[in-house]
C-alpha cells in the first residue's frame, strides 16, 4: 500500500467506493440509502443518504479501527501535531469526558477552572473525581470570566500536590486563553497531567499569528470541535493525545462513551475537514482573521459598542487572544447581550452564536463574506440607532465566584428536594443551572445558592437567556440537597 499523505481522505475515498459498487443493503439503517424515506431524502439528498450507512468490513468500525478509520485518524493525529488521534460523533462533549476519564478515577482530584463547559463538570458526576477550582480573572468592564494565571495555578498545586490533572480551557469561548505552555512545565514538573478542552481551538493547529495550539505546548490531551471552527459536520470531533498516553486505554475509555453505530456523515466530514485544513489552512484562517478585523474596527466606530482584541492581554490572566473571534460588549447600548442576539434574529435575520448579559460573540468563518459581515455591522448600527437607552441599573458581570460545598457527584446523587428559586438562598444546589449557549454553569450540583446567584438567574430568565440544566423545565424551583 502506498504512504498516505495529508492530500488523501481515506474513509471519503472509502465511501465513495462504497457507493459506486451499488451494494444491496440487507443491514441498517432502515431507510436503504434513502429509498424508504422519500422525504428525507428529497430534504438531505440522494447522495447524503446513500452513504448514511452502518460499519462494515470495507469502512472499517469506529469502535475498533483497523483499516480506512484508523488510517484517517494517523493522517489527523499527523496534522495536529500529536501522538494519537481519535474521531469522536457524540461530539465534543464525549471528548472532554473521555479526557476526565482517562486520567481521574473516584476521589482523584483535578485542577480546573470553575468557568468550565457542563461536559467537564458531567465527567466528574460520571466518574467521582473531585475538582479543585482555580476562579479565573474577571474583566469588571465587560463583565466576563478570563484565564488562569499561572501563579493561581500554582497556588493550587502546592495546595494539592496529590491532583491527577490540571484542565485548561484553550481558548474560552470569548476567544481568551491562559499561558498554557508555563501550566503545562509546571503541572508536569509536579507528576500532573495536562488536559485541554480546546472546542473553540482548531484553527489554531492551522493559521498563523494565533495563539499556541494545545499540543504545540505539550498538553497531554486534548479535544478538538471540529465541527466548530474546522469545517465538518455539527457533533463531529477529535480527541488528541502526546506522548506517554496509552491509545488502547484511551479508546477503551472512549467505547464507554461513544455510540456502537457511528455516523458515516460524521466521520467522513472529519476526514475532509482534515484534509482541507491541512493543504489550505493557513490561507483560509488569514481570511478569517482579516474579515474579523475589519469587522471589529467598523463595529468599534459606531460608538456604544466594544469588539474586543488583544488589547486585554495587558490583563495577567489574559495571556492571549483568538482574533478570529467576533465578541462583542454590548451593555453601554442600555441592552443585554442576549437582547441584542433576538433582535439580530427576529428582526433582521441575522444568527449570532449566543447573546449573555454583555456581551454577543458572532462566529466567522471561511464561509462568510465581506458582504455578510457589512449587513452584521448595519445591523448593529441600526439597533444602537433604534433601542439604546440609559444602561442604569442593568446586570453588570457574569462570573460569580462558587462556594462549593459538596463535590458534583455526591450532590447530584443525593437525596433532593425542589424550593422555589426565590427561596434558595443558603442551600446547596443539587443539579445545574446555566445559560445556553455557551454551556458553562451558572450553578453546578454541590455549590452553595445565594443571593447574588438567585438575582443574576431571574435577570437572566427576564431578560430572555435560555436557562436549562434544572428538573423543573421553567425554572421556578431548584433542586436543593436536602438538609444542606
Amino acid at each position: 500500500m502506498a504512504l498516505l499523505t495529508q492530500n488523501d481522505a481515506p474513509l471519503f475515498e472509502a465511501l465513495k467506493r462504497y457507493r459506486s459498487n451499488r451494494i444491496v443493503p440487507f443491514d441498517v439503517p432502515g431507510h436503504k440509502q434513502g429509498r424508504g424515506s422519500p422525504e428525507l431524502t428529497s430534504f438531505l439528498g440522494k447522495d447524503c443518504l446513500s452513504v448514511d450507512v452502518n460499519s462494515m468490513k470495507p469502512l472499517d468500525n469506529l469502535s475498533h479501527p483497523t483499516s480506512v478509520i484508523l488510517q484517517a485518524e494517523e493522517l489527523a493525529a499527523e496534522a495536529f501535531g500529536a501522538e494519537n488521534a481519535f474521531f469522536i460523533v457524540n461530539g465534543t462533549t464525549a471528548a472532554v469526558q473521555a479526557m476526565i476519564m482517562a486520567t481521574c478515577r473516584s476521589g482523584d482530584k483535578i485542577i480546573m477552572p470553575r468557568n468550565v463547559h457542563i461536559s467537564a463538570i458531567n465527567a466528574l458526576i460520571l466518574c467521582g473525581a473531585v475538582p479543585v477550582y482555580v476562579n479565573p480573572g474577571v474583566n469588571r468592564k465587560l463583565g466576563i470570566s478570563l484565564g488562569m494565571t499561572v501563579n493561581d495555578v500554582r497556588i493550587a498545586i502546592m495546595a494539592n500536590p496529590d491532583a491527577r490533572a490540571v484542565f485548561v480551557n484553550n481558548p474560552t469561548y470569548y476567544g481568551i486563553c491562559s499561558e498554557l505552555e508555563e501550566i503545562v512545565k509546571l503541572a508536569h514538573a509536579h507528576g500532573m497531567r495536562v488536559i485541554v478542552d480546546e472546542a473553540h481551538g482548531a484553527h489554531f493547529y492551522f493559521g498563523d499569528n494565533l495563539p499556541k495550539s494545545a499540543m504545540a505546548c505539550g498538553a497531554d490531551m486534548a479535544a478538538v470541535s471540529m465541527h466548530k471552527t474546522g469545517g465538518s459536520l455539527t457533533q463531529s470531533s477529535i480527541l488528541l493525545t502526546g506522548c506517554g498516553i496509552s491509545k488502547d486505554y484511551v479508546r477503551q475509555i472512549l467505547n464507554l462513551m461513544q455510540t456502537t453505530s457511528a455516523s458515516y456523515l460524521l466521520l467522513s466530514s472529519l476526514d475532509l475537514s482534515r484534509r482541507n485544513l491541512a493543504l489550505r489552512g493557513k490561507a483560509i484562517f488569514k481570511k478569517v482573521q482579516d474579515l474579523v478585523s475589519y469587522a471589529r474596527e467598523e463595529i468599534n466606530r459606531i460608538g456604544g459598542y466594544y469588539a474586543y482584541s488583544r488589547e486585554l492581554c495587558s490583563d495577567p490572566a489574559v495571556y492571549d487572544f483568538d482574533t478570529t473571534k467576533l465578541s462583542i460588549y454590548v451593555r453601554d447600548i442600555g441592552l443585554a447581550g442576549i437582547e441584542v442576539y433576538d433582535i439580530l434574529r427576529d428582526e433582521y435575520d441575522i444568527q449570532v452564536e449566543f447573546g449573555d448579559i454583555g456581551n454577543i460573540l458572532a462566529i466567522v468563518s471561511v464561509g462568510d463574506t465581506p458582504l455578510a459581515v457589512e449587513r452584521l455591522v448595519t445591523a448593529l448600527t441600526q439597533i444602537k440607532r433604534r433601542y439604546s437607552r440609559d444602561p442604569a441599573g442593568m446586570f453588570d458581570h457574569e462570573y460569580i465566584t462558587p462556594f462549593v460545598k459538596l463535590p458534583p457527584r455526591e450532590a447530584f446523587y443525593g437525596a433532593k428536594k425542589g424550593v422555589r428559586v426565590e427561596e434558595c438562598n443558603g442551600r446547596v444546589c443539587g443539579e445545574f443551572v446555566m445559560c445556553y449557549p455557551p454551556g458553562i454553569p451558572i450553578l453546578a450540583p454541590g455549590e452553595l445558592i445565594t443571593r447574588e446567584i438567585i438575582d443574576y438567574i431571574l435577570y437572566a430568565k427576564e431578560k430572555g437567556c435560555l436557562l436549562t440544566g434544572t428538573r423543573d423545565m421553567n425554572l421556578e424551583t431548584i433542586q436543593v440537597v436536602e438538609g444542606g
